[in-house]
């Protein structure tokens, strides 16, 4: 019985620390990339090769992919904001690190938990829409490892209008930038932070507002896990070099880009708002000199 009871008291001690907050970003950025990835699955191949969508929809798929995104992002962070605070991105949990003394011994933990998240989402929706992909694939005449339509299903790609890396790196640090500089703005409580527990959904208008303002540059990862796992996937599924090292007919190593990127401009983002903002408010929070604090 003892020995049941002190086995109970470990397992009980890791999900209170820093184990279940692993658990919570593993689920946290499931959801996100299971409604991210599906969104982008309906669009790109369920509608069109269910016989549902009788003309094309053009511009109004870009909707789909957008507020299927944007929403994900809204209860990923509802269902794990509680336990970890819900980063469900690298960038973020980085950014924390660099500028708001979240402990550096538990970055590397949040992202190995926000990449295996990513990858068992893009597993299942592959599960799920694998008839529509092979479907889409055989119309088109094309093999999965040629299919840059139902590789985009689950990680990004640049514009064919860029002619090298900067244009697409530079767009994934704006993006990224723009995301954390908000996040930061949205969780300042010192600031107008949002009431009623709407942060969560206002996160999510972030993200939908980056895919309507940016998105079609290179597909706005703006988060290292939610490419890189399901791109881990698609290589494992069959996408071949499209998926590593990221090669395509415009396109080479691309892979590195929506890491790096997002990575950079999350602590660019960061230090914009503490820079503009945040610290402005730290001084006012302080009492003046000679002054007795009210």
């Amino acid at each position: 019985m003892s020995e049941n009871v002190a086995h109970a008291r470990t397992h009980w001690r890791y999900r209170r620390g820093l184990g279940g907050e692993m658990l919570a970003e593993v689920l946290g950025t499931f959801i996100l990339l299971l409604l991210g990835c599906g969104a982008v699955a309906v669009a790109v191949a369920a509608l069109p090769e269910s016989g549902r969508q009788v003309t094309d929809f053009g511009p109004a798929n870009w909707l789909i992919i957008i507020w299927g995104w944007g929403f994900g992002v809204v209860f990923g962070v509802y269902a794990a904001g509680g336990v970890s605070g819900a980063h469900i991105n690298p960038a973020v949990t980085l950014a924390f690190a660099v500028r708001r003394a979240f402990p550096w011994y538990k970055v590397v933990p949040y992202w190995f938990a926000q990449v295996v998240g990513a990858f068992l989402a893009a597993a299942l929706v592959y599960a799920v829409y694998a008839p529509a992909i092979d479907s889409l694939n055989a119309s088109e005449g094309l093999a999965r490892s040629e299919s840059l339509d139902t590789f985009s299903i689950f990680a990004t790609f640049p514009a064919e209008y860029f002619g090298g890396w900067w244009g697409p790196f530079l767009d994934q640090v704006v993006g990224t930038g723009i995301l954390v500089c908000l996040i930061f703005a949205l969780i300042d409580t010192r600031n107008m932070a949002p009431s009623s527990n709407m942060g969560p959904f206002l996160i999510g208008m972030v993200v939908t507002v980056i895919g309507l303002t940016f998105g079609p540059n290179a597909g706005y990862a703006i988060n290292p896990a939610r490419d890189f796992g399901p791109r881990l996937w698609t290589f494992v599924a069959g996408w071949d070099e499209i998926a590593f090292p990221g090669s395509y007919e415009w396109f080479s190593w691309y892979f590195w880009i929506p890491i790096v990127g997002p990575l950079v401009g999350g602590v660019i983002g960061a230090v914009v708002y503490d820079l503009f903002v945040g610290q402005v408010l730290t001084e006012r929070a302080k009492p003046e000199v000679g002054r007795v604090p009210e």
